[in-house]
C-alpha cells in the first residue's frame, strides 16, 4: 500500500504524493446493532488506534475524546476524520474491512458521513475510502430491530466510485501458486493433486490456499518434502478442513439461515423447476460466493456441495443410532441394499418428528437421506453429490474404497411433486442408468419421497427390481 499514488491537484496542475493510510476491522462494532452511539465510537477508536499503531499517530487518541464529548454520533465520525486529515501534510486513505457486518441504524450512520464528507477532499477528508466486505455496497440491506422494515437506497448508499471483485483463480493461476511451494521446498504436486484442487474448488481464493496449508503443513507425514502430493493427499486435506469446520466453512452455517439465502438454496438442493426468485436475492447470494449462474443456476464448487448439506444436517447426523460396521460385508465392501433397506425403515419411524427440526423443510427428505448416509460412510468413505435444477432430483456418489479395490454406489433421489408414479420412474431410471454409465459402476439405486399426506405409509414404502439399457436398478418407494 507504500507505493499507492494519489494524485492531489491544486489549481491547475497536480502533484503525485505517496498518501497517508490506515485499515482498521470495524466488526467489533457489529455488537453495537442499532445503537449508533456504540457502533460509531467503537469504529472512532479503531481508526485512533490504528492511526497510533501504523503512522506512530497518537494525537488522535486526544482528539478523540474532545469529539466523543463534544459531538452526536451521527457527525462524530465525519469529525475525526476530518481533522486526521487536516493535520496530515499528505492526502489520507481510509481502508474499512468488513463493513457490511455494520446493522441497522449504524451502517446508516457511517455511510452517510463518509458521503458527507465527500465535498471536502482531500485536504478535509480522506482522498479515498475503501470499503472492503462480501458484498457489494448496492446490495446492502437492513432490518431495523424494532420495526423489521427493510432499508435500501437513499444517499446513504449513494457513495460508490467503482466496486473491485476479488474473483476466482483460474486452474492456471492455481498451478503457479502451488508451483511456487515446490520451487521453494523441492516438494512435488503431482498434475492429479493440482487438477484435484481446481475440481474441488474451482478456483475460491481461501479455498484454494485452505487446501494447500493443509496439504503441506497440518498433515504431519506431508512435512517431509520427498513425499509428492497425489490426488489422495488433497482429498484428504479436504475433509479434514470440513471435519474441523474451520472459519471459512463455519460461516457458511451462519449465512444459510438467512432467508434469502435459504430461498435459493432450497430450490437448489430439491432440484426443483426455477421460480421467479427476485434477481437480487439471487445477485446476493452469488455475490456471497455461494453460487455461480452460468452455465446454470448451482452451488459454487465441489467442497460447497459436500460442506453444506453436512451444516444443515450436522446434528442429525451426531445424533442418529447408526454404525458403520452394521453394513460392511465380510469382504470390506458396502452392502447397499441392507442400507436403504434400514434407511426406508428409518424414514418411516422417525421422517415426520426429524423433518420438522429442519430449517430448509421442501429439502428435507433429500438432506435426511444425505445425512443417514453420511453418517456410516464417515467410517471410511466419501460422498460426492449433484443437483439438477430443475430436473427434480439429486445424485449421489459413495466410494466406499476396500481390499479389492474402490466400490462405487450411485443414489439418485427424486420427489414426485404430484407427477404420476409411472412417470417419474421412466426419467428416473433414465437419469440414474446415464449416472451408472458416467460413474462406470453397475450398483445404481433410485429413491422415490412420495409426499402425498393422503397416502399410507404402507403404500408409500416399497422395493422393487427394474432393468434399462442393460443395467439392474434398485427402486425404493418412500
Amino acid at each position: 500500500m507504500g507505493g499507492i499514488k494519489v494524485a492531489k491537484c491544486e489549481r491547475s496542475f497536480c502533484i503525485l504524493e505517496i498518501p497517508r493510510y490506515i485499515s482498521l476491522n470495524v466488526e467489533g462494532a457489529q455488537a453495537a446493532r442499532e445503537d449508533v452511539r456504540a457502533g460509531v465510537f467503537s469504529i472512532m477508536d479503531a481508526v485512533a488506534s490504528a492511526a497510533r499503531n501504523r503512522l506512530e499517530d497518537e494525537s488522535l487518541l486526544e482528539i478523540r475524546k474532545s469529539i466523543q464529548e463534544q459531538w452526536q454520533p451521527q457527525e462524530a465520525l465525519k469529525e475525526l476524520l476530518t481533522q486526521w486529515s487536516r493535520r496530515s501534510p499528505k492526502p489520507t486513505v481510509l481502508l474499512l474491512d468488513e463493513i457490511d457486518s455494520l446493522v441497522g441504524d449504524t451502517l446508516i450512520s457511517v455511510l452517510r458521513q463518509l458521503r458527507a464528507g465527500y465535498t471536502d477532499r482531500p485536504e478535509s477528508f480522506p482522498q479515498t475510502v475503501v470499503l472492503c466486505g462480501v458484498r457489494d455496497v448496492r446490495d446492502y440491506r437492513m432490518h431495523t430491530d424494532e420495526g423489521k422494515t427493510v432499508i435500501t437506497g437513499g444517499s446513504a448508499f449513494n457513495i460508490k466510485a467503482k466496486s473491485l471483485t476479488l474473483g476466482n483463480f483460474s486452474q492456471e493461476e492455481i498451478h503457479r501458486l502451488y508451483m511456487e511451494h515446490s520451487h521453494e521446498s523441492g516438494q512435488v504436486f503431482t498434475p492429479e493433486a493440482i487438477q484435484s484442487a481446481w475440481d474441488l474448488t474451482e478456483g475460491q481464493p481461501w479455498l484454494v490456499n485452505a487446501l494447500a496449508y493443509e496439504v503441506t503443513f497440518e498433515i504431519e507425514e506431508n512435512r517431509d518434502r520427498t513425499i509428492a502430493l497425489t490426488r489422495e493427499h488433497i482429498l484428504q486435506a479436504k475433509e479434514n478442513l470440513i471435519l474441523r469446520r474451520e472459519t471459512h466453512l463455519d460461516q457458511l452455517a451462519d449465512k444459510l439461515l438467512e432467508p434469502r439465502v435459504r430461498n435459493i438454496m432450497n430450490l437448489i438442493l430439491t432440484g426443483a423447476d426455477p421460480q421467479s426468485l427476485p434477481e437480487d436475492d439471487i445477485q446476493y447470494v452469488t455475490d456471497l460466493g455461494l453460487i455461480v449462474r452460468k452455465p446454470q443456476l448451482r452451488i459454487a464448487n465441489a467442497i460447497y456441495k459436500e460442506i453444506i448439506p453436512r451444516t444443515l444436517t450436522q446434528t442429525t447426523q451426531e445424533t442418529m443410532v447408526q454404525q458403520t460396521a452394521w453394513y460392511v460385508l465380510p469382504d470390506g465392501r458396502l452392502d447397499t441394499g441392507k442400507l436403504l433397506g434400514a434407511f426406508q425403515e428409518f424414514f418411516r419411524e422417525h421422517s415426520q418428528s426429524w423433518l420438522e427440526r429442519f430449517q430448509y423443510k421442501e429439502a428435507g427428505p433429500q438432506l435426511l437421506m444425505q445425512a443417514f448416509l453420511q453418517r456410516i460412510i464417515n467410517g471410511g468413505g466419501r460422498l460426492e453429490r449433484e443437483y439438477g435444477l430443475g430436473l427434480k432430483r439429486t445424485d449421489l456418489l459413495v466410494i466406499w474404497p476396500f481390499s479389492g479395490g474402490t466400490q462405487k454406489t450411485v443414489i439418485e433421489l427424486k420427489v414426485p411433486h404430484r407427477q404420476a408414479l409411472e412417470k417419474v420412474l421412466a426419467d428416473g431410471l433414465r437419469q440414474t442408468w446415464n449416472y451408472m454409465d458416467i460413474s462406470g459402476t453397475e450398483d445404481g439405486h433410485l429413491v422415490l419421497f412420495d409426499k402425498d399426506p393422503e397416502k399410507s405409509w404402507d403404500d408409500k414404502i416399497w422395493h422393487r427390481t427394474e432393468f434399462f439399457e442393460g443395467k439392474t436398478i434398485q427402486v425404493w418407494g418412500m
